[in-house]
């Protein structure tokens, strides 16, 4: 479980944030949105630890992010992954190579043997089985956000961070990565936070959702909330396409 308690941030002397208060529990895909600028990317920066906040304080399972000296700072990237807007592979590694990265870097404790074996399981978990050898040019979108999905669990993180997970993606992909992500998370009982624009993603894992605007936190609740909240600019927000406004006024949910 993550928790942010009364975060504040401010760039410049301009105020960013303004006391949100949120709880993503484990197990369960946690999102966050709200329109471009809103705020929500500084928010999960602060939360990563990226930005650190002027006011409030952000807890990993009750210990204090702010509070962490050197050594628990290490150890708590050992338990991150994320999954970063574009996958961002490394072109001149394999697929086998992008998903060992972590595991050099931050694993000591593994042998050589021991990390290619965990990556080779990380490979055939998100449905990648035969492409170890393969270099990201060579694959499509989808199957590259799937070796980035390898890669941030590949420590077998207590946390994941998903930034955009669909960013670039066709409508038909975007649903399979969602149910990967979402399959994975309660899987391993991970508290995952999806930062997002994407309704579709909404609709599909969004177990608890935080929306953004202008800083504060506007609303929170579920996918099934979502649809009936009695919110003016969440439901701007929800039902900005022509369509969905159809469909809402349709009654199709």
């Amino acid at each position: 479980m993550i928790e942010a308690r009364n975060i504040s941030k401010w760039f410049d002397g301009q105020r960013i944030l303004f006391d949100i208060n949120a709880t993503f529990e484990s197990g369960k895909t946690n999102l966050i949105i709200g329109k471009s600028g809103s705020g929500k990317t500084v928010f999960m920066k602060c939360l990563i630890g990226l930005f650190t906040p002027e006011q409030g304080e952000i807890l990993y399972d009750g210990r204090p992010l702010s509070r962490m000296d050197d050594k628990q700072r290490r150890q708590l990237r050992t338990e991150l992954g994320m999954l970063f807007q574009g996958s961002a592979l490394f072109d001149n590694e394999t697929v086998l190579g992008n998903v060992m990265f972590p595991l050099k870097m931050l694993s000591h404790n593994m042998t050589r043997h021991e990390q290619i074996e965990r990556a080779k399981f990380c490979i055939e978990r998100v449905g990648l089985q035969g492409a170890n050898d393969k270099y990201p040019s060579e694959i499509s979108g989808g199957m590259q956000k799937r070796v980035a999905i390898a890669r941030a669990i590949a420590l077998n993180p207590r946390y994941l961070f998903c930034d955009e997970p669909n960013s670039g993606l066709d409508p038909q992909t975007s649903i399979v990565i969602d149910n990967l992500i979402h399959e994975i998370t309660q899987e391993y009982g991970i508290t995952t936070i999806v930062n997002t624009h994407d309704m579709n993603s909404v609709m599909e894992i969004g177990e608890k959702i935080v929306y953004i605007h202008n800083g504060r936190k506007w609303w929170e609740g579920t996918k099934d909330d979502i649809l009936h909240a009695d919110n003016p600019e969440l439901n701007d927000f929800v039902f900005a396409s022509a369509m969905a406004k159809r469909a809402k006024a349709a009654g199709i949910h």
